[in-house]
């Protein structure tokens, strides 16, 4: 005979959608949901999102809140990629109406990054709602503070549906932005990987670049714990971009996204397995990947690989190199990583090296995506990991410790 307990569980979980009753992480927008959109009532509301603007039964935050009868929703607003996600990456994004709502879609990825005077005429309330990648470089917290800065120029509210960060809540690396790398991919002086939310970010660039002026609302996850893993969450995984398709991308993208930006060989970008190789049609596969190997990076072993890419660096081409596995995460450096392949690829190949094959035009990028010219100036002088330890570290620490006042979690 069941008892009542059991009778009430049962019907508790009948209650919940599938996707509801094994998820363990609540997100922001469906914590705003069941508060009866509470933060959004009587105001005109813009919305700020991308397709993995989501709740865990994949429903889009613009069509909930363009459904919801408590929301005013007037205007959307796109990112890097678009609302819908039809854009390529670093393509212009131009404005226009959804097909789905209607609404009007203003571009923040094109000649315009931070919304106007004209865009926000008819907004009260700007909510924001993208899940990131915890990467410095990925434009959407670039988006974030300059939708922060628009509001406190136009005395308007800014609303972040929090989601969790990929990589967690503890892992910092990386050095903070010198004044002359910000740019777009470096809008913010915070280390490449920050280990924030996008709530908590929001929390911090408030205080320490727009001096505590905007009127910020953070509507936060429940159940999210800085250890977790995204697969510890429970929800589901919609690519960020598309070269991003999986939550394990996520730890591949530090570890040779900048790499990339050289553009002197392929890390798997137009093949089917985006920021996890490193190949190129003059690299002997089984000596490099020794070579690597006997580094005994912690957390990180390579496995002999051979490509032909679809489009882009090397399409159409035999290339070989390595595949990278990442064997335990919270052991492994990931933003040294690439750095250590560059090594290794130079003492194998000094005609090949980094620098001196590399179109010049990419070493401005390089830069800001580094954060600092003073790390490419110190690793090109012997392209060895070992010069440039101590601007990679130097930040960490201090910016830990200056962050944590901005947790929202444990």
């Amino acid at each position: 005979m069941k008892t009542a307990t059991t009778i009430l569980l049962t019907c508790m979980l009948a209650a919940l959608s599938p996707a509801e009753a094994g998820a363990k992480v609540k997100p922001g927008v469906e914590v705003l949901r069941d508060d009866g959109y509470r933060q959004l009532a009587g105001k005109r509301v813009g919305l700020i999102t991308n397709p993995t603007g989501v709740d865990t039964d994949l429903r889009s935050t613009a069509d909930l809140l363009h459904s919801a009868p408590e929301v005013n929703l007037t205007a959307l607003f796109a990112p890097e990629h678009g609302v819908r996600g039809d854009i390529a990456a670093g393509a212009t994004v131009a404005g226009g109406k959804d097909a789905a709502t209607g609404l009007p879609v203003h571009s923040l990825y094109g000649k315009t990054r931070k919304p106007t005077a004209a865009m926000l005429a008819d907004i009260d309330a700007l909510v924001y709602d993208i899940q990131d990648n915890g990467c410095r470089s990925y434009t959407f917290i670039s988006t974030l503070g300059k939708a922060m800065e628009a509001c406190i120029e136009h005395d308007k509210e800014m609303v972040v549906l929090d989601r969790p960060n990929p990589l967690g809540g503890n892992r910092v690396e990386g050095p903070v932005t010198d004044p002359d790398c910000i740019s777009f991919v470096s809008q913010y002086r915070i280390p490449y990987i920050y280990g924030l939310t996008a709530g908590e970010l929001a929390l911090y660039l408030n205080d320490t670049e727009f001096g505590g002026k905007a009127r910020l609302t953070v509507v936060p996850m429940e159940g999210w714990t800085r250890t977790m893993t995204y697969a510890d969450t429970g929800m589901p995984w919609v690519l960020t971009s598309p070269h991003i398709p999986s939550a394990e991308t996520t730890l591949l993208y530090p570890a040779t996204g900048i790499m990339g930006e050289l553009d002197y060989i392929s890390i798997g970008v137009g093949y089917t397995m985006p920021f996890r190789v490193a190949c190129a049609r003059w690299i002997d596969a089984a000596r490099l990947t020794e070579r690597l190997n006997a580094l005994n990076l912690p957390g990180i072993r390579f496995r002999p690989l051979h490509i032909k890419p679809y489009y882009g660096f090397g399409k159409g081409e035999q290339l070989h190199g390595v595949e990278l596995h990442i064997t335990d995460p919270d052991k492994a450096e990931l933003t040294l990583i690439q750095f250590y392949i560059m090594q290794e690829l130079a003492a194998m190949y000094p005609e090949n090296a980094a620098f001196k094959t590399a179109p010049a035009g990419r070493h401005d990028m390089f830069d800001k995506v580094c954060g600092s010219r003073d790390v490419r100036r110190l690793f090109a002088r012997s392209h060895r990991v070992a010069d440039i330890l101590d601007i990679w570290h130097r930040d960490a620490a201090g910016f830990k410790e200056r962050s944590a006042r901005y947790h929202l979690y444990r």
